[in-house]
């Protein structure tokens, strides 16, 4: 079944973060548009044309360099014109030839998904867009707020290519409503009487909006993930006291360690150690201890503080190792509890997670049982 395609990539992209739009950008060493444009191509397309902002050629010709096949054409102010503008740039084609909408930021388009489409309109649908049921749990509401619980049943979530037969879209944005903007192109031909179904969609065909979506395709590209390694070291004194805090764990004691926070070596050192990694300076820049709010708090608030920092870079903490040095108190017979607590801070699989003790042999401050000190490691993907 022969078919025609159109790939919106006129937008910013702002969400993506700074940089050039996320058209533009690479996933596993490819440009996110080439990646739909070769699979539409290598799908028997037999016209495609690619829809982008005005001062974007030179772009589009650096993504697309040594393919063929391919047209383009400038878009709109919004989706629905850009739409509108690559439809009309394919006039010349038969009006009862499929054509295929599809946003550039999903790159990874499959060819099983192609078929499922042009199977569903040969068998007489006015369209058909591929999608995945909704899962999870819906609220309603304002975060701070109340919320009500929504019933998900019947609910889907849409993705792109959309099928729809080229004279059936067309009549469809011929009567849509001037000013009212469109959430997708299915959405004028139900408003146009048409029956619209749905195929399965691909989980591996998510949408590229936020700098996180990023790791993620390289991921789903099988891409390697460059890997960081952060250290981090801390020490404090003894001073009185009946426990003490040593990587989240509190241990009965003689003596506590003196700090302005609840003084946990093990914890401040791993901080250290994943804010490293990733280049966010120490745990005195996120949490200074001039600032009267952090006296006495728990560490556990640093340590989720750095991990959710690696996580928004789209990061994730590969292993973490911390190594106690002191001649007292006794760690081993806490390391397990340790182990399973920094896990659990951590959200990490217990054999990722990695709690040593060593003493000096009497020397240095910590052999003196002047203070305790820690040193960690902790290796990221990025």
């Amino acid at each position: 079944m022969t078919f025609c395609a159109v790939i919106v990539a006129a937008g910013s992209g702002t969400r993506a973060g700074p940089g050039s739009a996320k058209q533009w950008r690479a996933v596993a060493g490819k440009p996110v548009l080439r990646w739909s444009v070769e699979t539409l191509l290598t799908a028997g397309a037999k016209a495609l044309v690619v829809v982008i902002s005005p001062g974007a050629e030179a772009d589009l010709a650096a993504a697309l360099a040594g393919l063929d096949g391919w047209s383009f054409v400038l878009g709109g102010a919004t989706r629905a014109a850009s739409v509108q503008a690559g439809l009309e740039a394919l006039a010349d084609r038969p009006g009862d030839e499929p054509v295929l909408v599809h946003d550039a930021a999903r790159p990874f388009l499959g060819s099983a998904t192609i078929a499922a489409l042009l199977a569903a309109l040969d068998a007489g649908a006015d369209g058909a867009l591929p999608a995945l049921a909704v899962t999870d749990t819906l609220k309603r509401g304002v975060p701070g707020q109340g919320v009500t619980t929504t019933t998900r049943d019947g609910l889907w979530r849409a993705q792109t290519p959309q099928a729809f037969r080229r004279s059936t879209l067309v009549a469809a944005y011929a009567a849509w409503p001037a000013g009212d903007e469109p959430t997708d192109d299915a959405q004028l031909v139900e408003r146009a009487g048409g029956e619209v179904v749905l195929v399965p969609g691909d989980p591996r065909l998510l949408k590229l909006t936020y700098p996180e979506d990023f790791a993620m395709a390289e991921r789903l590209a099988g891409a390697p993930r460059p890997t960081r390694m952060g250290q981090g070291f801390d020490a404090h004194r003894w001073g009185p006291g009946q426990s003490v805090w040593l990587c989240g764990v509190e241990i009965v004691h003689d003596q506590t360690l003196i700090g302005h926070s609840d003084a946990d070596a093990g914890l401040h050192a791993l901080t250290d150690a994943l804010l490293g990694a990733i280049g966010e300076g120490d745990i005195g820049d996120h949490f200074p201890p001039t600032d009267p709010q952090w006296k006495g708090a728990s560490s556990d608030r640093f340590l989720i503080h750095a991990a959710d920092l690696v996580r928004a870079k789209g990061g994730s903490i590969v292993n973490v190792d911390v190594t106690l040095i002191c001649e007292r108190p006794k760690i081993k017979p806490h390391r397990a509890a340790m182990r399973e607590r920094l896990a659990q801070l951590l959200d990490l699989p217990l054999d990722r997670v990695s709690v040593k003790a060593t003493t000096t042999e009497g020397m240095g401050f910590t052999g003196r049982g002047e203070g305790l000190a820690a040193q960690a490691i902790a290796v990221v993907e990025v």
